[in-house]
């Protein structure tokens, strides 16, 4: 579809507005009236104050990562850096990559982190997920919000490619939906362009478009050239919403700016496949069909109808391809942070061990570090 939309084009750029266009706010209210922004202005001093400096403490313990990730067959390093916060046990893939949560610190939550300004920043942005909620529910109002954001992504922002449908400048994030989320579920984005040296820009300020100095994120919905684009100027402390189904019928993309910006983004991640509890019931599903001789110690199988032999191997598989081997190609980065995920993947090469002990093909080669 990109091909195809790139050779309509030809040499033309697809129209697109700014806030100094007279019709920007119409076509904004029009065409993606699922869009709110609030102002810094409207969000409590001291949560800006709290947020800004989680982002600095995230940053300064070098918890902020580049992903490994696969697009169009191809592996590559994101140029974004992020950190995945969340409820304890989630997990989040995108692009073929699984994050794994470093837990903040609800109720309940035995999670110890490295460093005190670690677990500072984790309560923080859980704070700033509860206002996000309460502001999500105000702006959908009869369409209210039905569940609270279980994850949060903290990226840090360097500079991409040129924009290549509308012209509008440098790309931090290039056009995408967020994927494997809940239905119709909203996403909340604060904004924060921290200061950074003296820098001055080599575009002509007079040229029409967006300000290249200034953050933005555009907006278009997908695949049509007739409606115009957004780019939507992003200042410290703003924060933006797509509610409803928005991010299912329109792309976004991050539009750079000069100085150098972090983003949370709040999502309700659809983990249902996803979630530490969900694999370990999966283990003992397939872990019913397995005999332990208490003599030799060796096991062996209970059955072996066609039916429950292919769960059981597809268990297997899954717990190896889905979680330890994500685990464990992205290194120690978890281990920055926080020791959580520790355990529960000492147990899980534990019950893969087992199950691939009665795999009658013997086993892959697998190996862990210790």
């Amino acid at each position: 579809q990109k091909l195809r939309l790139l050779e309509e084009l030809e040499d033309t750029w697809l129209p697109y507005l700014t806030p100094k266009d007279d019709e920007f706010y119409q076509q904004w209210q029009l065409k993606y009236p699922k869009l709110i922004l609030r102002e810094a202005g409207s969000v409590p001093e001291g949560l800006h104050k709290e947020v800004q400096e989680a982002f600095l403490a995230l940053h300064k313990h070098g918890c902020l990562f580049r992903d490994l990730v696969r697009i169009q067959g191809k592996d590559l390093l994101t140029p974004v850096s992020r950190l995945l916060i969340g409820n304890p046990g989630c997990t989040y893939k995108y692009l073929n990559t699984r994050l794994f949560t470093v837990p903040w610190p609800v109720k309940g939550s035995d999670a110890k982190y490295n460093e005190a300004e670690i677990g500072a920043a984790c309560q923080t942005f859980l704070k700033l997920n509860d206002y996000l909620q309460i502001e999500t529910i105000q702006a959908l109002e009869e369409l209210a919000a039905k569940e609270k954001a279980n994850i949060d992504t903290v990226p840090k922002m360097p500079y991409l490619k040129e924009e290549p449908y509308f012209g509008m400048g440098k790309m931090a994030v290039s056009w995408h939906h967020d994927e494997n989320l809940v239905d119709r579920s909203a996403v909340a984005v604060y904004n924060y362009s921290c200061e950074g040296p003296e820098e001055e820009s080599e575009d002509d300020p007079q040229l029409e478009g967006r300000d290249p100095d200034v953050w933005h994120v555009g907006f278009k919905i997908s695949w049509d050239i007739e409606t115009p684009g957004l780019a939507i100027p992003l200042h410290q402390g703003d924060c933006y919403f797509m509610l409803d189904d928005l991010n299912a019928t329109h792309q976004h993309c991050v539009l750079a700016g000069l100085p150098p910006r972090f983003s949370s983004t709040h999502r309700v991640a659809e983990c249902s496949t996803g979630t530490l509890d969900y694999i370990l019931q999966r283990c003992q599903l397939a872990l019913q069909n397995v005999r332990d001789e208490a003599e030799s110690g060796e096991v062996s199988l209970k059955s072996l109808e066609p039916a429950v032999l292919k769960q059981g191997e597809e268990i297997h598989n899954e717990v190896e391809f889905e979680w330890l081997r994500q685990f464990w190609f992205q290194g120690n980065r978890y281990k920055k942070c926080t020791d959580w995920w520790c355990q529960p993947m000492t147990q899980l090469e534990e019950l893969w061990k087992k199950m691939e002990g009665a795999v009658s093909t013997g086993g892959w080669g697998l190996d862990f570090p210790g």
